[in-house]
């Protein structure tokens, strides 16, 4: 099983402050998590006029950073929710 962790960018580097999502059968679905996370997360911050910058910003020092722990022996996942925030947020915003 994949398990999906959320760590928060408030409490960057602090493991105490990670909680475990869910697990998921297979890596896709953990990957979609983790963008629907991700995604929510961004929303959640979203107000009209701002920019994507503005956005990545606050994603970086306030929301949901997911990612997800591979079950032994299977490939490492190519996930970095920071790179899929600023594209979200670029999509959000508009490219400003």
């Amino acid at each position: 099983m994949y398990k999906v962790m959320i760590d928060d960018n408030f409490h960057y580097q602090d493991e105490s402050e990670r909680v475990e999502f869910s697990t998921f059968a297979t890596a896709d679905e953990a990957v979609a998590a983790c963008r629907r996370l991700v995604l929510a997360s961004l929303l959640e911050s979203y107000k009209p006029g701002m920019t994507a910058a503005e956005l990545c910003d606050h994603y970086r020092s306030f929301g949901s950073d997911p990612f997800v722990v591979v079950p032994p022996g299977a490939a490492k996942i190519e996930f970095s929710a920071w790179d899929y925030a600023r594209e979200q947020a670029a999509d959000l915003c508009g490219k400003a």
